[in-house]
């Protein structure tokens, strides 16, 4: 049951009810990742195209796409990565997880909410800068 209502009422746990039925009614499987998501495409989009999307495994996070699937999805390439030999290029970094949000963000030196920050208020500003005032 609560896997069920997760399916109603949220989208980034997997997906949702309504991806399922059309995954169901019109998707064809077309390969997986080494992350556990896995491709389908099936139907046309508003362009004509073949539509292409993907059920993720665990949290909808775009940025756990792999480069290969990534340019598939977005019809750079006709050819998805399990039905050919590809092999990342030596500039493509392997995925890490987006951080944004949780305790473990990057917090650059200054920041309120940086670990360790026992002040309130932002240190004054000193140096060559003068802040704007009205009338000046």
């Amino acid at each position: 049951m609560k896997e069920f209502l997760k399916q109603v009422f949220t989208w980034w746990n997997g997906q949702t009810i309504g991806t399922r039925f059309h995954t169901w009614r019109k998707g064809e499987r077309v390969g997986e990742d080494e992350f556990g998501n896995v491709y389908y495409q099936g139907g046309k989009d508003s362009e004509g195209r073949t539509r292409r999307w993907v059920i993720y495994n665990g949290y909808a996070e775009a940025s756990a796409i792999p480069p290969g699937w990534h340019g598939w999805i977005h019809h750079r390439v006709d050819t998805p990565p399990s039905q050919e030999d590809y092999k990342p290029r030596p500039w493509q970094k392997p995925h890490h997880i987006n951080l944004t949000g949780t305790p473990l963000a990057y917090r650059p030196k200054g920041a309120i909410a940086r670990p360790g920050t026992e002040q309130k208020e932002r240190p004054r500003v000193t140096g060559e800068y003068d802040a704007w005032t009205p009338g000046n």
